[in-house]
């Protein structure tokens, strides 16, 4: 509690509260305990004051000359000037007692040094300190908050409830943003830097910025209409704070009469307001401070307000600047956090809302905290034009700890607000992005004129006008290259694998060799996705683009262009995590396929339009063959099939294993006569094994195998693309011969080592590495079974057996990153249901053939 509030209240009531006694209807800085204040509020001046009562007990004496009187030693002269010398407000305006004799006791006798610096209008700092705060109002309210500052009160409840009794708001609504930001540029530029800017062309220039950037904000229709209803409210409030600032008045004391002033305006007007009307002074004071020397109307108000003194000795007094500054920056600070909790879109944030319950309620403290540290602002400037540069430079200690303490307060409250603020602002974005997500799909449900307005959303939800990137002409383009056209959205993160993209580039290119028919019909655009939640790195950037320069198709120009509601709805419709997808709109915007980049795999540009339809259909025509499984990445294997010989596709990264089904295999083509080719493909996983396999292959000529690790990537993903094509289609039934083989090969693949048997471009048999090579080796036992159900059905019969025998497990692995992950599956071999497991798992490999995304 202010310690001047609590003296007066323990002299005048009995009562221990110290609610009721702060509750007191008086002033403490108008009660009668103090001998130099009248008895009631100086701004009505009614009364008479204690003073009066000293001027009628003690004899007149010759009044002490007066500085401000210069020459006019005569009572009645004075009175004349100043009106009658009973006034408190013109004894504390001039500083001094209406009774020679009071005047005597308080300053000593006429040789004392206080008396001189008094009478003698150049006193010294040395003389200032010599004054003691009871001989001046303003130096008692400068003084008194070194020890009786209200803010190191305990009681905050009861301050409050006094400043909330004064809330009395009547339903006027005020836009106080306006104001606000005028008042923000005031005191922007209200400042010593700008004041002693010895670049006059550097200031003329910031000064005519500035003066436009004022002009745009403030002069609009409704911004005048706001300042012609506020003006006289400003002014008054203006008026009140300097003057009570000049007589003396405590902070609490000025802050509840200001308060009271606003009474019926809501917390962020009653702060807006009070905040202008300090900004009027503030600013007169530096507008003075800044053109008096180049202004003669300029220049004769700044020596009345003694600016001109106070700017010859601004480097002592730059502490208190500094400080002045500080505390105005966190005012400002404190009273944009308490407008943006008005600015929340209440559809989205309620007064439910705990953090903005927590908010409200601290908005009252906030403002009166805010308000308090605008007085002493307020009262530091009115000392130094007041009371010249002198005092300021020997009070600078004491006042700099008030406004320290102040900007403390304001900003533990700035803290506060912002991390109620920041919860808000989070809940407004999950909800505001729950409804973006929500009508993400329906978009895609209504019949629009063209594709423009969903590729805005999708594409430049940012509004860049050229949100675009030509991988041909290599510059950035508008989005209306896009129109009416077939569009394929190719999403993916950062860490498409590069074999990926030289198979892609591989195919794109296929179809725009193939004329300008196709070349018309549709466009490629990549949709970089980058994690939200991760910070864009440089690192990042410079992956970005250099996937960017080495495709020829369209990509979004940077990642941010992309916003996070956008990723996370892909998500949701498309089943987006990190593996790339690709995603085909018809020039109407309409969705033709969620993923077309199985289509694209298995069957490149023969698949377009990337339509389901088209999809289905291309299945219905395939069969179980050897061309599916290698369509034309190679084409020696193409003429083993014309030529219809017996071929063995197999792969796993066991060497031993390998070693021995090669030499086993060969020698069983040897015995039986018949002309077998081998084909090494390598393993979906752990690329460093393969590459190491392949170098063994070649060295001791086992088989014929791919070089280019990239063709091996290729030939896993059409299968897994097989799968999820399957599964994206609802065909992944044991009815469908094709989805039972494949599943077949990629569970082989997961348990090492496997082969399959094909004559020309039918495939016989496929299975295990164990069995598998156990066939071949025990070729003795089923070669008598040759010459009356033929080789083909042989090695089938005996293999089967083994097969059965063996009775191995099959398992399928489904990224979470994939996206689509069937709910069941059946076992290939079995047909029971399989089990469902969460597994982990790190198989060392960084750059494995299929990357983990």
């Amino acid at each position: 509690m202010d310690q001047s509030l609590s003296n007066y209240t323990n002299q005048t009531s009995p009562s221990l509260n110290p609610e009721k006694r702060l509750l007191t209807t008086s002033n403490p800085l108008t009660s009668a305990t103090n001998p130099l204040t009248p008895t009631t509020n100086p701004f009505t001046g009614a009364a008479n004051s204690a003073m009066n009562q000293l001027q009628q007990q003690l004899p007149h004496q010759q009044h002490q000359r007066q500085p401000l009187l210069g020459r006019m030693t005569s009572p009645v002269a004075q009175q004349q000037l100043l009106g009658p010398m009973t006034n408190p407000v013109a004894q504390q305006l001039l500083g001094m007692s209406p009774n020679p004799m009071h005047q005597q006791q308080l300053m000593g006798p006429k040789n004392n040094q206080m008396l001189n610096s008094m009478m003698n209008p150049m006193h010294t700092p040395r003389q200032h300190e010599l004054m003691g705060p009871m001989h001046n109002p303003m130096m008692q309210q400068l003084n008194r908050g070194e020890s009786n500052s209200i803010f190191s009160a305990s009681d905050d409840n009861v301050i409050m409830k006094q400043v909330l009794d004064t809330h009395l708001p009547d339903g006027t609504e005020v836009d106080v943003k306006p104001l606000v930001n005028i008042v923000e540029e005031i005191l922007k530029h209200a400042t010593i830097k700008a004041a002693i800017d010895v670049d006059a062309s550097t200031s003329m220039v910031a000064h005519t910025d500035h003066v436009g950037k004022l002009e745009d904000r403030s002069h609009q229709t409704d911004t005048v209409a706001m300042l012609h209803l506020l003006s006289h409210t400003i002014d008054k409030l203006a008026c009140e704070m300097a003057f009570k600032c000049l007589t003396g008045g405590d902070g609490h004391s000025i802050a509840l009469g200001l308060f009271h002033d606003v009474a019926n305006y809501h917390w962020d007007a009653k702060l807006a307001l009070i905040l202008a009307a300090f900004a009027l002074n503030y600013g007169e004071f530096w507008l003075l401070a800044q053109i008096y020397s180049s202004n003669q109307l300029a220049k004769s108000m700044a020596v009345l307000r003694q600016v001109p003194m106070i700017m010859e000795h601004s480097a002592p007094l730059k502490p208190k600047f500094d400080a002045l500054n500080k505390l105005i920056h966190s005012i400002i600070e404190l009273t944009r956090c308490i407008l943006q909790f008005k600015e929340l879109p209440s559809m989205y944030v309620t007064t439910e809302v705990p953090a903005m319950a927590r908010a409200l309620s601290k908005v009252p403290t906030a403002v009166y905290w805010n308000v308090r540290g605008i007085i002493a602002c307020a009262a530091q400037i009115t000392s130094l034009t007041s009371m010249g540069h002198e005092y300021g430079i020997s009070s600078s200690e004491m006042q700099s700890w008030e406004l320290t303490s102040l900007v403390h307060k304001i900003d533990h409250l700035i803290e506060f607000l912002k991390k109620q603020l920041e919860e808000c602002h989070r809940l407004i974005g999950e909800r505001k992005e729950m409804d973006f997500r929500q009508s993400f799909s329906q978009m895609f449900d209504t019949v629009h004129i063209d594709n423009m307005k969903i590729l805005k959303i999708i594409l430049n939800y940012r509004d860049d006008p050229l949100p675009l990137f030509d991988g041909v002409t290599k510059q950035r383009v508008n989005l209306e290259v896009l129109r009416k056209r077939n569009v394929l959205l190719l999403i993916s993160g950062l860490d498409m694998s590069n074999d990926e993209l030289s198979i892609l580039e591989q195919i794109y290119s296929e179809s725009r060799i193939q004329g300008s028919r196709m070349d018309t019909l549709y466009d490629l655009v990549w949709v970089p996705i980058v994690d939200p939640d991760v910070e864009y790195t440089e690192a990042m950037h410079r992956r970005f683009e250099e996937m960017r320069s080495t495709m020829p198709w369209y990509s979004v120009n940077h990642p941010s262009n992309i916003d996070r509601a956008v990723k996370k709805s892909i998500g949701d419709r498309w089943h987006f995590r990190n593996k790339p997808i690709l995603v085909v709109l018809d020039p109407q915007g309409r969705e033709l396929s969620p993923n077309a980049l199985h289509m694209m795999w298995i069957w490149g540009s023969v698949a377009f339009p990337f339509t389901i339809a088209r999809e289905e259909a291309l299945w219905r025509d395939e069969t179980w063959r050897l061309e599916l499984l290698v369509s034309s990445m190679d084409p020696t294997i193409l003429d083993w099939v014309r030529d219809g010989k017996y071929i063995f596709l197999y792969g796993g990264d066991d060497i031993e294993w390998i070693r021995k089904f090669t030499s086993s295999a060969r020698a069983m083509a040897n015995a039986a006569g018949i002309q077998l080719e081998m084909a090494y493909v390598g393993k979906s996983k752990k690329k460093e094994n393969v590459r190491r396999a392949i170098a063994t292959i070649n060295v001791e000529k086992l088989s014929y195998c791919w070089q280019d690790t990239a063709l091996i990537w290729f030939f896993w993903t059409r299968l897994e693309s097989m799968l999820f094509s399957k599964i994206q289609l609802k065909r992944a039934d044991d009815q469908d011969l094709i989805m039972l083989q494949i599943k077949k090969l990629l569970s082989y693949d997961k348990d090492g080592s496997w082969a399959l048997l094909c004559k020309g471009s039918q495939i016989l048999t496929n299975g295990h590495g164990s069995t598998m090579l156990q066939t071949p080796v025990d070729f003795e036992r089923w070669k008598p079974d040759i010459p009356s159900i033929g080789f083909d059905s042989s090695f089938k019969q005996y293999h089967d057996k083994l097969h059965v025998e063996a009775n191995n497990c099959c398992r399928f692995e489904f990224p979470i990153a994939a996206g689509r992950i069937p709910e069941g599956m059946r076992c290939p071999e079995c047909h029971r249901l399989m089990e469902k497991h969460i597994a982990f798992s790190c198989c060392h490999d960084q750059t494995g053939l299929l990357e983990h995304y």
